[in-house]
């Protein structure tokens, strides 16, 4: 299918490319022109601006996916795509929104008669080769039409429609407020580790906790990448972001009365490491920037 693409950093250009291996048809811009001319070079058209990526689009129905940090920027593109497509358009937010601005836009859009999709995108910097998570929500029409470019960038099983506008991003939120808790444990667990009176490889136990252990995951296998190469953490500060969805979880357990004591601490934890530098703290670091890139180096 032809898909428009706005928004081409380390998750948006990956998976532009593998929708150009998928034999999708992709018009792909973003803000700066480095990334354009990596997508050109994969096969996709360049364009400048998003109305330049619609200018470029064939005639009929189009679909655009903006993929923009969550705030001012992606309410500022989905205002502009308002006055550049047609009724019966899709608008796609591929990004980390509020579940409650994305209700808000899908009905701002609605008064132009375009549809609204929220997806809640989960991967990483990994997607590229395993494949996106995506966590839709909307219309079941315009989802079933986008449903040729949601097979190619996720694995199989890898997509759901999950209700109605506001409930993709809902679901990532919730996702990644559940990652936050398990991370920490992680990190809590490896540091016990470290500090016992054994001198444990932890690699190699992190390894071993792959092998049909019940703890194991993506995550831990995330672990054993990072201590492998840095078995001390010494690349990464223990300063752990937050990029807000773990935030948006807890007040969401406040304003519905659900006890949420993992996620709470694990955001609070986060909080924390701005202000020392422990070994748990800095493999939470490590694993971010293994799944994201998201860590922060050493100067």
């Amino acid at each position: 299918m032809v898909l428009g693409f706005f928004g081409l950093g380390r998750m948006g250009g990956n998976m532009v490319e593998r929708l150009l291996r998928g034999g999708h048809s992709i018009i792909a811009g973003n803000r700066s022109p480095g990334p354009v001319a990596d997508a050109v070079r994969q096969g996709a058209v360049g364009a400048a601006t998003l109305h330049d990526v619609v200018r470029n689009m064939p005639g009929g129905r189009k679909a655009v996916w903006v993929m923009l940090p969550a705030g001012n920027v992606t309410e500022s593109a989905l205002v502009e795509l308002m006055d550049l497509l047609k009724p019966g358009d899709i608008v796609i937010d591929g990004g980390n929104a509020n579940y409650k601005d994305s209700i808000r836009r899908g009905e701002l859009l609605k008064t132009k008669a375009l549809h609204f999709m929220d997806a809640g995108t989960s991967g990483g910097i990994w997607g590229l080769q395993v494949g996106y998570c995506l966590m839709v929500g909307g219309e079941p029409e315009p989802f079933a039409y986008l449903e040729p470019a949601l097979k190619t960038l996720a694995p199989e099983n890898g997509y759901l429609h999950t209700g109605g506008v506001g409930s993709g991003h809902y679901t990532k939120m919730v996702h990644n407020g559940i990652e936050y808790g398990m991370m920490q444990a992680y990190g809590e667990g490896f540091e016990i580790l470290k500090s016992s009176p054994f001198n444990l490889d932890l690699a190699r136990i992190s390894k071993l906790w792959e092998q049909g252990s019940v703890v194991r995951s993506w995550l831990l296998e995330l672990t054993t990448r990072a201590l492998e190469k840095d078995p001390e953490l010494a690349a990464v500060k223990a300063y752990v972001a937050d990029s807000g969805e773990g935030r948006w979880t807890l007040q969401e357990a406040i304003d519905r009365d659900v006890p949420a004591y993992v996620i709470a601490a694990s955001l609070f934890a986060r909080f924390a490491s701005r202000h020392d530098n422990a070994y748990g703290l800095r493999l939470i670091s490590a694993l971010r920037n293994e799944f994201g890139g998201h860590a922060v180096k050493k100067a």
